[in-house]
């Protein structure tokens, strides 16, 4: 679910429910999974939000978030999920939904969501380490960690500055996917250039900003384009607005 809103046929609310994964090694050992490449980046995404929710009131977990309809809290148990849900329980429960993604989101949130927000933060605590995953690329994984972990933070007036080289990342992952959010084609015709790292793609109008700023546009947040300059920027916002 990266994008901001249900869009079932990408089925972007993503995961949710499952077994959490360990490390595992080939069969003469190996690398222990999670031990390279996007894991360890997934990780201390997911450790950086919980230090920042740690002290939240209850009011402020009702807090809307950027994802239209879900609050604060809400958007934490979906990361839960998504962190949660393996292939197989994917796919049992889009038999089970049939086929209605949104409804099996719904339903995946809500066995994570708890009864209390301290239950939902621990919860969420619980799989900062897991390397279970839906049937998604991981840098998707580490895409959707970033995305809605600021999907949170941005009402709530928390800033978190992300390491440029992670950020990058994912802005690369999204310019050349429509995997699981409307994004390259979201950018079709522009031209993004970041002002405080190497990330730049496109031909066409220019839109620039941070490296954060333009990932949460090209996911269709039309609230950071007013953090973005060029003569691309109402383009990009009125795709935001209309996709």
């Amino acid at each position: 679910m990266t994008d901001p809103e249900p869009r079932a046929a990408h089925s972007n609310r993503g995961p949710t429910g499952g077994t959490t994964g360990g490390p595992t090694g080939g069969p003469t050992g190996g690398t222990p999974r999670g031990t390279t490449g996007a894991w360890p980046l997934i990780r201390a995404e997911r450790t950086a939000l919980v230090a920042d929710l740690a002290d939240l009131t209850d009011e402020q977990w009702a807090t809307p978030s950027l994802c239209t309809g879900l609050t604060v809290r809400e958007v934490l148990a979906h990361l839960t999920a998504g962190a949660s849900l393996n292939s197989v329980r994917w796919l049992a429960g889009v038999i089970r939904c049939r086929f209605d993604f949104d409804k099996q989101v719904a339903m995946r949130l809500a066995e994570q969501l708890g009864a209390t927000p301290s239950e939902t933060l621990e919860k969420f605590r619980r799989v900062v380490p897991s390397t279970t995953k839906p049937p998604l690329p991981t840098l998707a994984m580490l895409g959707e960690t970033i995305v809605h972990g600021e999907d949170i933070r941005r009402p709530l007036g928390i800033a978190r500055d992300h390491p440029i080289e992670t950020v990058t990342q994912v802005a690369e992952y999204y310019r050349g996917s429509d995997l699981v959010v409307l994004a390259k084609g979201r950018i079709d015709g522009l031209s993004l250039t970041a002002t405080d790292g190497p990330f730049t793609t496109g031909a066409g109008p220019l839109v620039s900003g941070s490296t954060l700023a333009l990932v949460m546009a090209m996911t269709g947040r039309a609230t950071y384009c007013d953090d973005l300059e060029g003569d691309g920027v109402d383009l990009l916002r009125a795709r935001c607005e209309t996709a």
